[in-house]
């Protein structure tokens, strides 16, 4: 079993947004990638599914609660800026048969690269640190 690590799906430019960024919403492009995710991850067992509080990113896993029936929790220590501590620590308290999504500097901090927007990571915990077995492109 495994954790999927998901970037938020495309949302615009934050430079053009106006207002409080954990409001900025996915752009026609990121719902599209939202809306890939359900066929993507069909073959993964998924038991729970957590989210940065900001918009982009509980939009990004709507599709995917929607399909799989599961409710779409939030949890600050994905939040852009948190520190990454706190990101590893839930990673490793949901263990697997989870998909999470965050931010670029969040996973910047866990695997050293953010990858694309919309991208998910397959990650197994080995001694409680996440290794990345699979990286999947961001559905088109």
């Amino acid at each position: 079993m495994a954790l999927l690590v998901v970037r938020h799906a495309r949302a615009g430019n934050p430079a053009e947004w106006q207002g409080d960024d954990r409001l900025r919403p996915l752009d026609e492009k990121g719902w599209r990638q939202a809306r890939g995710l359900p066929a993507l991850l069909a073959p993964r067992p998924l038991g729970r599914l957590v989210s940065s509080p900001a918009l982009r990113c509980t939009q990004t896993l709507e599709p995917l609660a929607a399909e799989r029936g599961l409710e779409l929790e939030t949890a600050t220590e994905l939040m852009e800026g948190s520190p990454g501590e706190e990101a590893f620590g839930l990673l490793r308290e949901l263990g697997d048969r989870a998909a999470v999504c965050t931010h670029g500097d969040v996973l910047k901090y866990l695997f050293g690269e953010a990858g694309k927007k919309g991208s998910t990571r397959v990650v197994e915990l080995r001694n409680g640190e996440p290794v990345v077995l699979e990286y999947l492109p961001p559905p088109e």
